[in-house]
């Protein structure tokens, strides 16, 4: 027995041996793993790296836990900005499983492209989905032939959200299952504390000592936003395979046992057609409000009528944000797209309550009969000069000055003659007369 452990010991060094001459090889593309649990601001990182000027070539290859690739729209417009950068999405979820070997494929065609001389690179990224453990992908940089020939592991990078990361890093999982945002913290190289923003500053100092208590040597910068400069985060040598095997003597064997939380899980909708604006944050409001614990990460691009631009949001447990962003280019499909990852989440619920904010007829006349006054009737409205008589003249009114989305209750025609409308069906802005 004493010799079978001190033969595999032997083994590994070996490895790790022949791992860090190859990684000496400056010939090698540098990659970068981003990981970071869901929310923790890895697209918006993404992006940052898309947009600054750096004047390096850089593949990007992304994954998604999920259906429905709502991360691959967020990042096509940056990508289109930045004409040196490549987006290679991987779809299927966990890339630290079945995925792995959709990996070694697309390395293996970024280097058929670098040697016939079609493409140069200075670096890669890949941003693992929010429930990757790390390990099993930079396994692939030392287990691979063809893999270790062409590029070597630069450096994992984990993404921290500063507002949730003890939420995550105290769940209790079923036995067997890993808590992949302790995996996370712990095999990384660099640690970003990102949205100290949320945070108060005299919160910070314990978190990070929570961090370094998990991994003693990783370096960690704080941000908002993602605002890191690339250079960083790209090309700076920092995977070191030996502290990486002291920490997990099992790190080079592929055939270890990886088990997820199987409450967890994707929910994706894709839904044609156009969706009304304020019925979607009510629905949102509501969910979030009751079911904001459950739901790590909310994303989406949506249709809203009366809207020329995309609505794109994104939500982290009860924190949200959502704007209008690019036009629909001519002839694209008019579709909404939705992502929903989390613990226990009930299918049925959620696509029964985004169907109900769907712009129907039908939808339109259940909510003209909510509102209080009937066409005719004498109403007074709140104007910057006071209460104002006047009569209801047309429901659900919409005008072209009127912002993306927003559709008014009411028009009103005043006492006066003059026309305005109400942006709400409130007491405080309109009353019976």
């Amino acid at each position: 027995q004493d010799v079978v452990e001190q033969s595999g010991s032997k083994r590994r060094l070996d490895e790790a041996q022949m791992a860090a001459s190859a990684e000496d090889n400056e010939n090698l593309v540098p990659v970068t793993v981003l990981t970071g649990f869901l929310g923790s601001g890895k697209t918006t990182l993404l992006n940052h790296i898309l947009t600054a000027t750096h004047g390096k070539k850089i593949a990007v290859i992304e994954n998604e836990f999920g259906d429905v690739g709502i991360d691959d729209e967020l990042l096509q417009k940056n990508s289109k900005v930045q004409a040196d950068e490549e987006i290679i999405e991987m779809m299927n979820g966990c890339i630290c499983c079945t995925v792995r070997q959709d990996l070694i494929t697309v390395l293996s065609k970024l280097a058929k492209r670098v040697a016939s001389g079609k493409l140069k690179l200075d670096g890669i990224v890949i941003e693992t989905t929010g429930l990757a453990d790390p390990a099993p992908v930079a396994q692939t940089f030392f287990v691979d032939d063809a893999v270790k020939a062409f590029a070597r592991l630069d450096g994992i990078v984990t993404l921290i959200d500063a507002k949730h990361i003890e939420l995550h890093l105290d769940e209790e999982k079923p036995e067997g299952a890993e808590n992949e945002a302790v995996e996370q913290v712990a095999f990384a190289d660099r640690i970003l504390l990102n949205k100290t923003d949320l945070v108060p500053e005299a919160e910070l100092p314990a978190i990070e000592e929570r961090l370094r208590k998990l991994n003693p040597s990783a370096t960690i910068f704080r941000c908002e936003k993602g605002q890191v400069d690339p250079k960083d985060l790209i090309g700076i040598s920092s995977f070191d395979l030996r502290k990486t095997l002291d920490m997990d003597p099992e790190f080079l064997n592929t055939d270890g046992e990886h088990e997820h939380d199987n409450s967890v899980s994707s929910i994706s909708i894709i839904q044609p057609g156009n969706v009304d604006l304020e019925l979607v944050q009510k629905w949102v409001g509501q969910l979030l409000q009751e079911k904001g614990a459950q739901i790590y990460r909310m994303k989406g691009v949506l249709s809203i009528s009366n809207a020329d631009d995309k609505f794109v949001y994104q939500a982290v447990h009860m924190l949200f944000r959502g704007n209008f962003d690019d036009k629909w280019e001519a002839g694209e499909p008019r579709e909404s797209k939705l992502v929903f990852i989390g613990k226990n989440l009930d299918e049925k619920e959620l696509r029964d309550g985004f169907n109900a904010c769907i712009d129907t007829p039908e939808v339109l006349e259940k909510r003209i009969k909510t509102l209080r006054f009937a066409m005719g009737t004498k109403v007074e409205c709140k104007t910057g000069g006071g209460w104002v008589k006047g009569e209801v003249v047309a429901h659900m009114y919409r005008d072209e000055f009127m912002p993306p989305g927003m559709v008014a209750p009411y028009q009103v025609k005043l006492d006066s003659g003059e026309l305005i409308w109400a942006p709400e069906d409130v007491n405080n802005l309109i009353r019976k007369g």
